[in-house]
């Protein structure tokens, strides 16, 4: 049965490690929603808060953001190679096999999106018709600003894996089904899918509500990077506007976080910028102004048993080291990822096999690593791309990437000569995100986005934009209770 079907009326638990000030008697003392009046959910000042933040631990579920998402979105393209042919740890999502009856992958992370959607669903009206209990408009409009902002995030997460890119006839293919209200029994389940579009609509819809009325800043470093605040909606936009190749909108969203000029910092809300040091960023405490939204993880709130990013990554005690690095791929260009770039810092060899492994997330056995959603590394090369693809190959664009690759690898900055025009430009750009980016979600995602192949590996060949196989099929849970909802072709 679907994650909305299932949730009936549930109080959305108690993911509330992540924030110090939460209720306690809520943590100890829940109760499901399906027991207690929507009034009762929200009765008091604290409750609206606790309930928040089992949000974000609804998003943080380790099928979806707490680990596996992020996973997939790099072991189906070339970086890694699969070591344990594991299906429970995405052997089949490597090679390209999934069908729609696999639970492990495409339906779990297909129900823990939409039971965080319809969570949010349910905390958005919940604390709409009980604000007066808050006594202030402004924060419980922050509340819902913060819930907007997650379902946004599930959504574009959702077509962005199950859905053609949004450069496939401009939008107009199937979506996913486009659910905005909150379910609270087992009705409603038939729903069409929407176009691609009308989700990337709302998207922006839910992103451009939560900017305007989401906090400045939180009240300290960790709530910066744990839970939203207006800039995390201002860096998710120059996201979504990328994927849509939106990227006039992408310049006009990022400028309001980055300055004209390098050092680029933002000058508004939480002051953003990058650290000298990038191991800094996956580095205890993981609350650098670098990361602009991650997923926290501590060893009493851990993602669970073969979620966490460091036991697909990392060998020997602190993972099983599902997938070591592909020689062939972005580790072996030693032209553009030099010897002496700091990012190889993250590159382990595992002396028991003689094979490469990325090493980003080291915080093991418990894999306790914060898994990040965003950091100013990745709007600055979304600013740098936009900036090619709309004012041609200019200064800044040059700029914002050296100030990326530079950080590293100060030895070899780009001069504006060195590139013959903006499509060379824009191929190194995407060189050196596959280098930044590497092992956070994103390389099959920037193919996919640009209608290219999903790039082949060892004994697996490339996948083309026409292939069945470009996108994940459509759960057999999905279709089972909802008779509107169409396969894909």
């Amino acid at each position: 049965m679907q994650a909305y079907k299932k949730i009936s009326v549930m109080l959305i638990a108690l993911g509330t490690l992540m924030v110090p000030n939460a209720c306690q008697k809520d943590l100890l003392d829940p109760a499901p929603l399906n027991s207690l009046s929507s009034a009762t959910a929200f009765s008091t000042p604290d409750r609206f808060l606790s309930l928040l933040n089992g949000l974000y631990d609804n998003v943080k579920n380790g099928a979806f953001y707490g680990g596996r998402f992020i996973v997939y979105g790099d072991i189906r393209a070339e970086e890694f190679l699969n070591e344990t042919t594991n299906n429970v740890t995405g052997f089949s999502v490597w090679n390209h096999t999934v069908a729609e009856t696999n639970i492990n992958d495409v339906n779990n992370l297909w129900n823990a999106a939409y039971f965080a959607i319809n969570s949010c669903n349910i905390y958005i009206e919940g604390a709409d018709r009980n604000r007066a209990v808050v006594n202030d408009d402004a924060k419980v409009n922050s509340y819902i600003a913060e819930a907007k902002l997650l379902r946004a995030l599930c959504y574009h997460s959702l077509v962005s894996l199950y859905c053609r890119p949004y450069a496939d006839g401009n939008g107009s293919q199937l979506g996913v089904p486009l659910r905005l209200r909150a379910e609270v029994g087992p009705g409603n389940n038939d729903l069409i899918r929407s176009s691609v579009a009308d989700v990337y609509n709302q998207i922006l819809q839910d992103l451009n509500d939560a900017e305007q009325n989401l906090l400045a800043t939180q009240a300290n470093a960790l709530l910066n990077t744990t839970r939203a605040h207006k800039n995390t909606a201002i860096a998710l936009k120059t996201r979504v506007y990328l994927n849509m190749q939106r990227y006039g909108d992408v310049i006009t969203e990022a400028n309001k976080i980055v300055s004209a000029a390098a050092p680029f910092k933002a000058s508004s809300g939480v002051a953003h910028e990058l650290q000298a040091n990038v191991k800094n960023t996956f580095s205890a405490p993981y609350t650098t102004t670098e990361s602009i939204f991650s997923m926290p993880f501590t060893t009493n709130d851990l993602p669970g048993t073969q979620n966490g990013l460091g036991s697909y990554y990392n060998p020997g005690p602190r993972g099983i080291g599902d997938y070591s690095m592909n020689k062939a791929g972005i580790i072996g260009d030693s032209v553009n990822f030099t010897v002496t770039d700091a990012r190889r810092q993250f590159v382990l060899l595992n002396s028991a096999n003689n094979k490469l492994y990325l090493n980003k997330f080291p915080a093991g056995p418990e894999h306790t690593d914060y898994a990040p959603v965003i950091r100013y590394a990745e709007v600055l090369l979304n600013l740098a791309e936009a900036e090619a693809r709309v004012n041609g190959l200019n200064q800044r664009a040059v700029d914002l990437l050296n100030a990326v690759h530079g950080r590293s690898e100060p030895t070899k900055v780009y001069a504006l000569g060195d590139f013959a025009d903006a499509n060379a430009f824009i191929s190194q750009l995407l060189t050196e995100r596959r280098i930044e980016l590497l092992g956070e979600g994103f390389r099959s995602m920037d193919s996919m986005r640009l209608l290219a192949p999903i790039p082949g590996k060892a004994n697996i060949g490339a996948v083309d934009p026409s292939s069945s196989e470009y996108i994940w099929p459509i759960p057999s849970g999905e279709r089972a209770v909802n008779k509107l909802c169409e396969p894909n072709p």
